[in-house]
């Protein structure tokens, strides 16, 4: 399994909503197909309305999709927010 970033837009209402969201797919072609299925289903549009201007592979690190970070925990290392020094003791 990869992470991709899909980037577009879709009409809602009398603009245009535009998104940016990352997946855990195995190929380009099914990231798209749960972009379709993840905007239909969340805001009622459909896959001839939504237009799609990128689908690209990125690094799981760089994600802050709890899909994403979940997928990749065990590769994902993420840096203690404190240092721990045993040597001052």
């Amino acid at each position: 399994m990869k992470a991709f970033r899909v980037v577009g837009h879709y009409p809602a209402s009398k603009k245009k909503q535009a998104f940016t969201i990352d997946f855990v797919a195995s190929d380009e072609d099914e990231a798209k197909h749960r972009l379709y299925s993840h905007i239909g289903s969340r805001h009622r549009v459909r896959r001839r309305h939504i237009t799609i201007e990128s689908v690209d592979q990125i690094d799981p690190s760089t994600s802050s999709s709890a899909h994403v970070i979940h997928a990749f925990r065990d590769t994902i290392t993420a840096d203690p927010p404190y240092s721990v020094d045993d040597s001052e003791e």
